[in-house]
């Protein structure tokens, strides 16, 4: 019975007190692959490993992430100017990492546990300007990693305020739950931002709460599958006391799922908008599907898209993408609006767009066998008092309601509208199609 006893002293003792040196390498690994993923997943930072210092029981490390070229890059310079990559700041993450079976070290932390795993860390960030000088970040990252490599990140951000240079930035609590698998590439996130607001002289720029929650995971078409749902409090810009247009509120759950070779996708969205020039508030309720289509050629569409980014020639991009969306067509799949509603003052325009495409032989599919092989309908509610604005500030628009394409019932005029077997009919009537206007 003693013997027993100090047999298990003895392996305790060796989890404890040995197994960190080996646990670290297994740490150090697993986490570089993790960052290496998540860099692969973005394609568009790179993340290099400054410097690690691998100690018994806890080790220090410090990676720099920076932008290169992609569409995020693209944006940032739409918004602040022609730059390169390089007159960009750089994060710096600083990482200490406790190890072991047992990670014991942790416990003289915040968050810190005995929890059996391959490392428990603790990360801050910093930001490094062009000319070298490094400026730390508010909030820090604590992560657990577990013994099968998976990565959970917890950011965790204490409401605040800082002034530099005549602006001044005011942030609420941040809670963000990230957890990563290297080997599968499946993600799942949850989180809360706090509001945020930035001051900078007679302009002041506000972001509400955003909350979202989400999972995805790969595929081998190159297509990432799962769903995100997110809520947006507001958005608002004020400039020398006047409200720019801004949004009042806006929330997102979509969801995309594999089948075989197809794809199916669902989304619906609530989105308010305010002081828009000449109209005011308005506000979209969107539900919105797509079933079977073929999942190959739409990754390669996905990622002739990302190569090329954002072009503003809309006749090269089709050209890149015009073979793959033939495939795309021929391999037939639903494509549905089963609301798409617009509320102005003038009232609600309600809209139900509903297609279907035919699956048709990809060797002899071109755009006009398209309109033969497409079923479509089309409702379609305009509020009188929006028609009424209309016409009096384009009076070509009263063609549409002279030509029976609108038609009045009640206090809205409406129109129905189906194709099938290449015979359009608006309100009963068929409306001759000009085939070869589309070869």
């Amino acid at each position: 019975m003693k013997k027993g006893v100090v047999a298990v002293l003895v392996l305790l003792a060796v989890v404890v007190l040995v197994s960190p040196a080996i646990v670290g390498r297994m740490a150090e690994n697993s986490m570089g692959e993790n960052l290496n993923w998540a860099a692969n997943e973005s394609g568009e930072v790179t993340v290099t490993s400054e410097k690690f210092t691998r100690g018994w029981f806890s080790s220090e490390g410090q990676h720099r992430i920076e932008l290169q070229d992609g569409e995020l890059l693209t944006a940032i310079q739409a918004l602040a100017g022609p730059m390169e990559a390089d007159d960009l700041p750089v994060l710096l993450i600083n990482t200490r990492i406790d190890h072991g079976l047992i990670p014991v070290s942790s416990m003289s932390r915040d968050k810190g546990s005995l929890a059996p795993e391959l490392g428990s860390a603790v990360s801050t960030m910093q930001i490094e300007l062009p000319g070298g000088e490094a400026v730390d970040l508010p909030g820090t990252i604590y992560s657990n990693l577990s013994l099968g490599g998976e990565l959970q990140s917890n950011y965790l951000l204490e409401a605040g305020s800082h002034s530099e240079g005549g602006t001044t930035a005011t942030w609420g609590s941040t809670d963000i739950d990230v957890t990563t698998n290297p080997l599968s590439g499946e993600a799942q996130f949850k989180g809360t931002i706090g509001p945020l607001s930035v001051e900078d002289g007679d302009q002041t720029v506000t972001l509400g709460a955003l909350t979202f929650e989400g999972r995805q995971e790969p595929t081998k078409f190159g297509i990432a599958v799962g769903n995100v749902e997110f809520a947006l409090d507001a958005l608002s810009v004020v400039v020398g006391g006047n409200k720019a247009s801004s949004v009042r509120s806006m929330a997102v759950k979509a969801s995309t799922d594999i089948d075989g070779d197809d794809i199916n996708a669902s989304a619906t969205m609530n989105m308010a908008l305010e002081n828009l020039p000449e109209i005011g508030e308005m506000s979209l309720d969107m539900v919105f599907g797509l079933v079977g289509a073929d999942a190959a050629a739409m990754g390669r569409v996905q990622r002739t898209l990302e190569s090329i980014g954002a072009s503003q020639d809309p006749m090269a991009m089709y050209s890149a993408m015009e073979d793959d969306l033939k495939s795309l067509f021929a391999s037939g799949f639903e494509m549905n609006f089963d609301r798409l509603n617009v509320t102005l003052p003038q009232g609600t325009v309600t809209s139900k767009m509903l297609f279907s495409f035919g699956e048709e032989d990809p060797a002899t599919f071109d755009w006009t066998s398209l309109l033969l092989s497409t079923e479509a309908s089309i409702d379609l509610s305009i509020p009188e008092p929006l028609i009424t604005m209309i016409v009096q500030t384009n009076p070509n628009a009263a063609m549409a309601i002279g030509g029976g394409y609108l038609v009045k019932r009640g206090d809205a005029y409406e129109m129905q509208a189906q194709l099938k077997k290449g015979l359009l009919t608006v309100n009963g009537a068929p409306i001759p199609i000009p085939l070869g206007a589309v070869r």
